[in-house]
């Protein structure tokens, strides 16, 4: 079985290509941390740290269009990135309810749903907001 690489995005190019494959323009995204998922050497998906704010909370963006990469080595690094290295409290993340496979996987990460936000998306469709504590989180490496 092949293994999942990750690669920080020195220059963007990851998180445009997580943008770009979302229908979004990267117009939205200010000051980030990118990380792209890499199986057999292609691109297969990428995590947008976003509105980091120092101590408190960081907005998860992610993008993948293969579930090799999701795998525990990966997930135990993507959150002690959050909750260790920048020191945050708490991870939100924004799913379209109609993303009903993306809102099953949150959940079974130890997510919680929150609220929703009517009629965010341009389309006019309602989000569901997801928030897991570092308190609640199972995910962080040990030592």
């Amino acid at each position: 079985m092949s293994e999942c690489k990750v690669y920080v995005d020195p220059d963007g190019s990851i998180m445009r290509w997580v943008c770009r494959n979302l229908g979004e323009d990267s117009t939205w995204v200010g000051e980030h941390l990118t990380f792209g998922f890499a199986v057999d050497n292609r691109m297969v998906g990428g995590l947008i740290f976003n509105q980091y704010r120092p101590h408190h909370d960081v907005w998860w963006t992610i993008f993948s269009n293969d579930k090799r990469w999701c795998t525990r080595a990966v997930l135990r690094q993507m959150f002690t990135e959050a909750f260790v290295r920048l020191d945050c409290r708490r991870i939100n993340l924004l799913i379209s309810k109609s993303n009903k496979h993306a809102v099953k996987f949150v959940r079974r990460l130890g997510f919680k749903k929150e609220g929703t936000w009517r009629q965010f998306r341009e389309n006019g469709e309602d989000c569901y907001v997801f928030g897991m504590l570092k308190s609640e989180c199972q995910w962080i490496m040990k030592g």
